[in-house]
């Protein structure tokens, strides 16, 4: 499974998860394989400056990603439909906390919705 995090820096799993989606400026990547995190990868968001127009251009870097979940505290309801149409969830994690955390709340909530791909 390929988990997506908006987050305020490159500082991988010590960063903080950003109180934006869209305009996060980097996005966090985790492989995870039977609840293990396997890989971390950040990007820089290309989108994070974009005054209209950031929604599509990050739903549509997530899905060349390969990403399957998203951990993010709040969805607009454009960017929810979009990832929804590219086959991507989400799940609802706090901003502020580091990704490490968010990461673990995530699998919580991956498993009681069964939404394990």
């Amino acid at each position: 499974m390929r988990l997506a995090i908006p987050t305020t820096d490159r500082k991988g799993l010590r960063s903080h998860v950003a109180a934006v989606f869209a305009r996060a400026p980097t996005f966090t990547y985790i492989d995870v394989i039977d609840e293990k995190i396997r890989r971390v990868e950040v990007e820089d968001n290309p989108a994070r400056s974009l005054e209209q127009g950031a929604g599509p251009i990050v739903a549509k870097l997530l899905r060349e990603r390969g990403i399957d979940i998203v951990a993010t505290d709040r969805l607009g309801p454009g960017a929810s439909t979009l990832l929804e149409i590219s086959g991507i969830k989400s799940v609802r994690v706090p901003s502020g906390i580091r990704v490490s955390e968010a990461v673990r709340r995530a699998l919580e909530e991956i498993r009681d919705q069964d939404l394990l791909p």
